[in-house]
Protein backbone atom coordinates (compact mmCIF):
# COMPACT_ATOMS: atom_id res chain seq x y z
CA UNK A 1 0.00 0.00 0.00
CA UNK A 2 1.20 3.49 -0.80
CA UNK A 3 2.43 5.46 2.22
CA UNK A 4 0.77 8.61 0.88
CA UNK A 5 -2.58 6.84 0.84
CA UNK A 6 -2.07 5.53 4.40
CA UNK A 7 -1.14 9.02 5.61
CA UNK A 8 -4.18 10.56 3.91
CA UNK A 9 -6.51 7.88 5.30
CA UNK A 10 -5.10 8.37 8.82
CA UNK A 11 -5.69 12.10 8.57
CA UNK A 12 -9.26 11.66 7.37
CA UNK A 13 -10.07 9.05 10.02
CA UNK A 14 -8.48 11.17 12.76
CA UNK A 15 -10.54 14.18 11.71
CA UNK A 16 -13.68 12.06 11.57
CA UNK A 17 -13.15 10.66 15.08
CA UNK A 18 -12.28 14.08 16.49
CA UNK A 19 -15.30 15.69 14.86
CA UNK A 20 -17.60 12.92 16.08
CA UNK A 21 -16.35 13.36 19.63
CA UNK A 22 -17.03 17.10 19.46
CA UNK A 23 -20.54 16.54 18.13
CA UNK A 24 -21.28 13.91 20.77
CA UNK A 25 -19.99 16.16 23.56
CA UNK A 26 -22.07 19.11 22.33
CA UNK A 27 -25.17 16.92 22.09
CA UNK A 28 -24.77 15.52 25.62
CA UNK A 29 -24.11 19.00 27.03
CA UNK A 30 -27.16 20.49 25.30
CA UNK A 31 -29.37 17.64 26.42
CA UNK A 32 -28.24 18.05 30.04
CA UNK A 33 -28.84 21.80 29.91
CA UNK A 34 -32.32 21.29 28.44
CA UNK A 35 -33.20 18.77 31.14
CA UNK A 36 -31.97 21.13 33.88
CA UNK A 37 -33.99 24.00 32.43
CA UNK A 38 -37.12 21.84 32.36
CA UNK A 39 -36.62 20.90 36.01
CA UNK A 40 -36.04 24.56 36.95
CA UNK A 41 -39.22 25.61 35.13
CA UNK A 42 -41.23 22.86 36.84
CA UNK A 43 -39.78 23.96 40.18
CA UNK A 44 -40.84 27.58 39.59
CA UNK A 45 -44.31 26.47 38.48
CA UNK A 46 -44.85 24.35 41.59
CA UNK A 47 -43.52 27.05 43.92
CA UNK A 48 -46.03 29.48 42.42
CA UNK A 49 -48.90 26.97 42.63
CA UNK A 50 -48.13 26.01 46.23
CA UNK A 51 -47.80 29.68 47.16
CA UNK A 52 -51.24 30.40 45.68
CA UNK A 53 -52.71 27.49 47.61
CA UNK A 54 -51.12 28.70 50.86
CA UNK A 55 -52.41 32.26 50.33
CA UNK A 56 -55.95 31.13 49.60
CA UNK A 57 -55.92 28.61 52.45
CA UNK A 58 -54.69 31.20 54.95
CA UNK A 59 -57.55 33.55 54.03
CA UNK A 60 -60.12 30.79 54.30
CA UNK A 61 -58.77 29.42 57.60
CA UNK A 62 -59.16 32.81 59.22
CA UNK A 63 -62.58 33.29 57.65
CA UNK A 64 -63.71 29.84 58.82
CA UNK A 65 -62.75 30.66 62.41
CA UNK A 66 -65.14 33.62 62.48
CA UNK A 67 -67.88 32.69 59.99
CA UNK A 68 -70.01 29.80 58.86
CA UNK A 69 -70.14 28.87 55.20
CA UNK A 70 -72.83 31.13 53.79
CA UNK A 71 -71.82 30.79 50.14
CA UNK A 72 -70.35 27.45 49.02
CA UNK A 73 -68.56 29.19 46.16
CA UNK A 74 -66.23 30.62 48.81
CA UNK A 75 -64.36 27.30 48.64
CA UNK A 76 -64.27 27.15 44.84
CA UNK A 77 -60.83 28.81 44.36
CA UNK A 78 -59.30 26.41 46.87
CA UNK A 79 -60.84 23.39 45.14
CA UNK A 80 -59.50 24.67 41.80
CA UNK A 81 -56.01 25.01 43.25
CA UNK A 82 -56.25 21.56 44.84
CA UNK A 83 -57.04 20.02 41.49
CA UNK A 84 -54.13 21.84 39.87
CA UNK A 85 -51.92 20.43 42.64
CA UNK A 86 -53.36 16.99 41.94
CA UNK A 87 -51.99 17.18 38.37
CA UNK A 88 -48.33 17.39 39.32
CA UNK A 89 -47.64 17.16 43.05
CA UNK A 90 -46.20 14.23 44.93
CA UNK A 91 -48.54 12.06 47.00
CA UNK A 92 -47.46 13.60 50.35
CA UNK A 93 -48.11 17.16 49.10
CA UNK A 94 -51.49 16.16 47.68
CA UNK A 95 -52.46 14.37 50.90
CA UNK A 96 -51.60 17.44 53.00
CA UNK A 97 -53.49 19.74 50.62
CA UNK A 98 -56.58 17.50 50.84
CA UNK A 99 -56.23 17.35 54.63
CA UNK A 100 -56.01 21.14 54.85
CA UNK A 101 -59.09 21.61 52.67
CA UNK A 102 -61.01 19.10 54.82
CA UNK A 103 -59.93 20.98 57.95
CA UNK A 104 -61.10 24.31 56.52
CA UNK A 105 -64.41 22.83 55.42
CA UNK A 106 -64.93 21.24 58.83
CA UNK A 107 -64.20 24.55 60.55
CA UNK A 108 -66.79 26.32 58.40
CA UNK A 109 -69.42 23.85 59.64
CA UNK A 110 -68.32 24.18 63.29
CA UNK A 111 -69.26 26.93 65.66
CA UNK A 112 -67.43 30.22 65.26
CA UNK A 113 -64.47 30.76 67.56
CA UNK A 114 -64.52 33.53 70.10
CA UNK A 115 -61.58 35.89 70.48
CA UNK A 116 -60.52 33.98 73.59
CA UNK A 117 -60.66 30.64 71.73
CA UNK A 118 -58.54 32.13 68.93
CA UNK A 119 -56.01 33.34 71.51
CA UNK A 120 -55.84 29.85 73.03
CA UNK A 121 -55.44 28.32 69.58
CA UNK A 122 -52.61 30.74 68.77
CA UNK A 123 -50.83 29.74 71.99
CA UNK A 124 -51.34 26.01 71.51
CA UNK A 125 -48.55 23.63 70.51
CA UNK A 126 -49.74 23.47 66.89
CA UNK A 127 -51.21 26.86 66.04
CA UNK A 128 -50.40 26.76 62.32
CA UNK A 129 -52.91 24.75 60.28
CA UNK A 130 -50.82 25.29 57.13
CA UNK A 131 -47.55 23.98 58.57
CA UNK A 132 -47.85 20.34 57.46
CA UNK A 133 -48.67 21.38 53.90
CA UNK A 134 -45.76 23.81 53.80
CA UNK A 135 -43.35 21.20 55.12
CA UNK A 136 -44.49 18.62 52.55
CA UNK A 137 -43.95 21.22 49.82
CA UNK A 138 -40.50 22.08 51.15
CA UNK A 139 -39.44 18.40 51.08
CA UNK A 140 -40.72 17.95 47.54
CA UNK A 141 -39.11 21.14 46.23
CA UNK A 142 -35.82 20.28 47.96
CA UNK A 143 -35.74 16.89 46.25
CA UNK A 144 -36.41 18.59 42.90
CA UNK A 145 -33.56 21.06 43.49
CA UNK A 146 -31.27 18.06 43.97
CA UNK A 147 -31.94 17.12 40.35
CA UNK A 148 -30.87 20.50 38.99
Amino acid sequence: MDTTLVTAMSGVLGSLVGGSASVATAWVTQRTLNKRELVREELRRRETLYGEFINESAKLVMDAFAHTLEKPETLLPLYALLNRIRLSASDPVLAEAEHLLARITEQYFSTNLTVEEMRQLARSEDPDPLKAFGEACRVELKSMRGRV
